[in-house]
């Protein structure tokens, strides 16, 4: 396993993260501690959840998942950088949801319930809450660290605009400010790329994109359409309208010898901006799969050609990039 800094921060994590959103909803709890244990068995030690992954509102389902894993001991937290969020709506009533002081307090006490640990090490703000000024939100997150319940905070979802936002008053607060960003980012959306890559470069954040396969239309959508996410009606419709530019992927995969999602992850990893995509197994054959990504090297010829086949919204991925 390779490991990298969390952005400017000391901690290490691994270059793939173990994402559970699918822990409850489509894999069994024993089948769910199974791909931890194996993860842990590759070097996985970056682990992401959040406080609304199940689905059933305010109960936390695969935190709770994670706790349990986490209770049969043998060293299982000591060893896992854990990120989880907060924002969701936890309940029906007034201030179970976004980031007030108030919510935030309560839904890290619930989550660090729920998980079955006294700290969380990445506490991501699961989207910007509009509504809250950000005095509010890091003094929240600034008793949450001298407590001693949270080391370090992230983002997810945000703009460039928010983090720079976001940083600026932490710096005037003397708080160490956001850790990290969690973004929508693979070959087929790099939106992210205009504004939020580079405000993540300049503050020295960890990058960590979600969704790296597109909602599985980048894991040999075109040779497999029957399965898993990309059986959806909205990885359909992803697919038709992405036909030609995903035959033309696909094929070059197979000219590499490699798997479609194997290549989109190494795209991903490709990039020193990138510490760690997020991989969501529902399998243990998903899990072992991916870590291929990790020995392909993409030479500057394939990353062009990638780059021609699902060109960024500058046009061109920066030459900062080394592609």
């Amino acid at each position: 396993m390779e490991y990298a800094h969390l952005g400017r921060l000391g901690v290490r994590v691994s270059r793939l993260c173990l994402g559970t959103m699918n822990f409850g909803p489509q894999t069994s709890e024993e089948d769910s501690f199974a791909i931890m244990d194996r993860a842990i068995e590759h070097g996985i030690n970056f682990f992401d959840t959040a406080n609304v992954y199940g689905w059933r509102t305010g109960e936390g389902v695969t935190e709770q998942i994670v706790g349990r894993w986490f209770a049969q001991g043998d060293g299982r937290r000591e060893k896992v950088v854990l990120a989880t969020k907060v924002y969701g709506e936890m309940g029906d009533w007034p201030n179970e949801g976004r980031l007030s002081a108030l919510h935030i307090r309560r839904a890290c006490d619930e989550s660090l319930r729920r998980l079955q640990t006294d700290h969380i090490d990445l506490y991501q703000m699961h989207h910007v809450d509009r509504e809250t000024p950000w005095e509010e939100i890091w003094q929240a997150m600034e008793v949450l660290v001298q407590q001693g319940k949270v080391l370090y905070v992230g983002s997810s979802n945000f703009a460039g605009w928010h983090i720079v936002r976001a940083n600026e008053i932490a710096r005037g607060r003397n708080f160490l400010g956001l850790a990290s960003e969690q973004s929508f980012y693979n070959l087929l959306d790099r939106t992210v790329e205009l504004e939020v890559l580079p405000a993540c470069e300049a503050y020295g954040m960890g990058v960590v994109p979600w969704s790296p396969l597109a909602r599985g239309v980048l894991a040999g959508a075109l040779q497999r359409p029957d399965r898993g996410r990309r059986s959806s009606e909205e990885a359909r419709r992803t697919v038709e309208r992405h036909r030609s530019e995903l035959e033309a992927y696909e094929k070059l995969c197979a000219d590499l010898g490699e798997q479609p999602a194997n290549v989109a992850l190494a795209w991903l990893l490709a990039n020193p901006v990138v510490t760690a995509p997020i991989v969501g197994p529902r399998t243990m054959e998903q899990l072992d799969g991916s870590l291929r990504a990790l020995e392909i090297r993409l030479d500057r010829k394939v990353l062009r050609r990638l780059d021609e086949l699902f060109p960024g919204p500058g046009g061109q991925a920066p030459e900062a990039y080394a592609w």
